[in-house]
């Protein structure tokens, strides 16, 4: 091969070298934050604004038909019963794989279950316990002592309502996570010039039983398991230009990890869920979906044509 030949390898791999480079460019200015549309302009100095989290798995709960009578719940602890710790490249760590907020996404689980179909409330009634009980007690002791004080014999101190009693205690936690489930990647380098991707999945699995207060049985048990997915993308330039005495090194890549605190609400979400759904096979409580009334929407078709008549009942049966 002459001189001119090997000059136009060159220019080629210039040119090809110069491509990948405003590619890689035009990346990095496209990683704006979603919303913003003058976050390419200013990749560094956006901000993004706090959002309301709300998943598939919490529509799903907040669709569920009312209840005519509202179990009444308690949960005392939800943890973590994994005993993970964060991995870290340079030893051990003190910060934990999963959330320690398993129990507040539970009650607000709780809370979210048929709140868009019941326009009195949601499906359970849940009250507070664990550590809030303390200060509920002392604050409920702060109004008798007020009342007191102010009391007279013509006006005496009035009583405080007292404090609602559940029939079902919600137990359970966080009891698996998985790392490095599955592992894979591939990648390809022609003439200095190569990308390359890799993924990884890992594991979390939530477990939550309802026990009867009155008996101290287990009734309800389910377990729901949800993956967590990391993929990472990149690039890179290493090539040598003009008779191989200049280099060329470009490098660029983006790695996104799925929340771990995301995929412990959705298993919490979906274990709610099929919950619910377990107390209905089982009798503990009944799901009536809404039903069309064949008769009722024949007869009212001729006066109101677009009208139809929905019934639900939801029986809750509590020991």
């Amino acid at each position: 091969m002459g001189f001119t030949g090997i000059m136009n390898i060159e220019k080629r791999g210039t040119i090809l070298a110069l491509l990948l480079l405003v590619t890689m460019i035009s990346g990095c200015a496209s990683m704006a934050i979603p919303g913003d549309a003058d976050c390419a302009t200013r990749f560094l100095e956006c901000i993004e604004e706090p959002q309301q989290v709300e998943l598939p798995t919490y529509q799903k709960l907040r669709q569920l038909p009312p209840a005519k009578v509202q179990p009444v719940v308690a949960v005392y602890k939800f943890d973590d019963l994994t005993g993970q710790r964060l991995a870290s490249a340079g030893g051990a760590s003190f910060s934990t794989a999963v959330t320690q907020g398993a129990k507040s996404i539970l009650i607000d689980a709780l809370k979210a279950a048929g709140s868009d179909t019941n326009p009195k409330g949601t499906w359970f009634r849940v009250v507070e316990r664990g550590l809030g009980l303390d200060n509920l007690v002392r604050e409920r002791q702060i109004i008798r002592s007020t009342r007191d004080s102010y009391a007279t014999k013509e006006t005496p101190a009035e009583g405080v309502q007292p404090l609602l009693f559940a029939g079902i205690i919600l137990e359970g936690g966080i009891v698996g996570y998985d790392s490095n489930i599955e592992t894979g990647g591939n990648g390809a380098r022609y003439l200095g010039i190569g990308s390359s991707n890799q993924y990884r999945r890992d594991s979390v699995v939530i477990s939550l039983r309802a026990v009867s207060v009155l008996t101290g049985e287990v009734i309800l048990n389910v377990q729901t398991y949800k993956t967590i997915l990391s993929v990472s993308m990149g690039g890179d330039v290493f090539k040598f230009l003009d008779m191989d005495t200049k280099l060329l090194e470009l490098e660029s890549g983006v790695t996104e990890n799925e929340s771990v605190t995301w995929a412990v609400r959705s298993a919490i979400e979906a274990g709610v869920f099929a919950l619910i759904e377990q107390g209905d096979e089982r009798g503990f409580w009944k799901i009536n979906y809404p039903k069309v009334d064949n008769a009722a929407h024949t007869a009212d078709s001729s006066s109101k044509p677009n009208s139809n008549s929905t019934t639900i009942t939801t029986n809750v049966v509590v020991d």
